[in-house]
């Protein structure tokens, strides 16, 4: 009898125990105090997978985050939107615009690369006769002017032998309206990154020609801040990526579940879905090929007369590492 009592306060005594570290893990992950607000201008497409899982999971709220979330229509407009003060980060903005806003003096910085991806395409129209990539000479080509479609534009052209001064390039808005000019044949070729891109196909039946833009250099999806804000924001930051560190976990223990978040959250077709889901890596990393990356994306700009400075910046001032190296030091691989 005795015996079974003892055996009895053991159980209750490890349940307990139990519940109580179970407890403290979980109040250790929700800091303290009220909920920071934050404001996030974010880009709609896959590439912003990482945000929106961990948005939909409560993994923000669980790190006493509270988000106001601002869509705006591309990576660019994104980072645009941020400065102009819709957001006090920026998410899935490619590394090309930060290049230009570190041209123009713009205090703003990388925090992280969430998502490393192949994606961006030209979409020619065969009735204007586009068939090989010589034939865009004398085309109007159009694109987002400031976006990193209009470099993989130049690149792709220099690797045919061609300049942008051989096209009649177009500057259009959004890439839903260089999609629509495409195919309503106002323009002779688009670059647009995917979703727009299968749009732009599907729409041109067999009338479509396409090609991929990026020879293999994969587009970085940075979250992005300004300095200031990072400077009185350290802990929120630290937070904030946290949030899509336990995002990326979540990624890759149930993978079929936050493709479906992702489709869902920006209403995309399954079976595109199917098709680039594999084309990107939700990671979070800050990496040297970032660096050497926007040193390319920099000379360019200089060489096409897209700014007035003529020397490349040292981008690794432009990256703060501190926030990423607190959440998964690892991931941080940056010389200095």
């Amino acid at each position: 009898m005795k015996n079974t009592a003892v055996i009895i306060i053991v159980v209750v005594a490890i349940a307990l125990a139990g519940l109580g570290a179970w407890t403290f893990l979980d109040l250790r992950k929700t800091p303290p105090g009220t909920m920071d607000s934050i404001s996030v201008a974010y880009s709609p497409f896959e590439s912003s997978e990482l945000f929106l899982v961990a948005d939909d999971r409560g993994f923000f709220t669980e790190n006493g985050l509270s988000l106001t979330l601002y869509r705006s229509s591309s990576g660019a407009a994104a980072l645009d939107d941020m400065v102009n003060g819709k957001g006090d980060m920026a998410v899935s903005v490619s590394e090309y615009p930060l290049v230009g806003k570190v041209f123009q003096g713009t205090p703003a910085r990388a925090l992280a690369s969430m998502d490393k991806g192949e994606y961006i395409y030209i979409i020619a129209r065969k009735d204007r006769g586009i068939v090989n990539p010589l034939d865009l000479k004398g085309k109007r080509v159009g694109t987002t002017t400031g976006s990193i479609a209009e470099f993989y534009l130049g690149r792709f052209l220099s690797l045919h032998g061609l300049g942008m001064q051989d096209i009649r390039y177009l500057s259009v808005k959004t890439p839903n309206e260089t999609a629509n000019a495409v195919t309503a044949g106002d323009i002779d070729a688009a670059v647009l990154a995917q979703p727009y891109a299968d749009l732009a196909r599907d729409r041109l039946g067999t009338n479509a020609v396409a090609w991929p833009a990026q020879s293999s250099q994969p587009l970085y999806a940075l979250v992005v801040s300004t300095d200031s804000w990072i400077a009185g924001h350290p802990e929120q930051v630290t937070r904030f990526l946290r949030a899509l560190a336990e995002a990326e976990a979540f990624t890759g223990t149930h993978p079929a579940e936050a493709k479906a978040i992702v489709q869902e959250r920006l209403n995309l077709d399954p079976g595109y879905m199917d098709t680039v889901w594999q084309q990107n890596q939700f990671t979070l990393t800050l990496d040297q090929s970032l660096v050497l990356t926007m040193e390319d994306e920099a000379r360019w700009m200089i060489a096409n007369n897209l700014t007035n400075e003529t020397a490349v910046p040292d981008f690794r001032r432009y990256i703060d590492t501190a926030g990423l190296e607190a959440v998964r030091p690892g991931s941080v691989n940056i010389i200095r």
